[in-house]
């Protein structure tokens, strides 16, 4: 059943939801979490104190307005557009995430989040 959160970056504020994989419990787990944004064109990462193994169903290419866990760089990620690595109209993560939910908002506002800016998850 999926668990309704809110994350705020800058002030941009949508609601999202997580869905029931092992990553995505242990994120609820670790709720509230705060970070610094880093912009990698149409996705916004953070560092959080979360650690998980690349789930079965992990994969490089993503929708937008999915909520994904990097385990390498132990990394909350919310994608809403092309990046860097894109090919064509796909979103392509660094290398493969864990989905552990999506945004359910228009996803326009997080174009606007800058560099650096804060971020926080809680539960909503």
């Amino acid at each position: 059943m999926p668990k309704q959160i809110v994350i705020t970056a800058g002030s941009t504020t949508v609601r999202a939801e997580l869905n029931d994989s092992a990553t995505a419990l242990a994120i609820r787990a670790a709720l509230p979490i705060e970070g610094r944004a880093n912009r990698w064109g149409g996705e916004i990462y953070f560092t959080i104190d979360v650690e998980a193994d690349l789930e079965d169903d992990a994969r490089e290419v993503v929708e937008a307005g999915e909520l994904a866990f990097w385990p390498p760089g132990r990394a909350f990620c919310v994608f809403f557009g092309s990046t860097p690595a894109s090919s064509g109209s796909q979103i392509r993560a660094a290398s493969p995430v864990n989905v552990v939910g999506r945004v359910t908002e228009d996803l326009a506002p997080l174009w606007d989040v800058p560099d650096g800016a804060r971020v926080s998850v809680g539960r909503g």
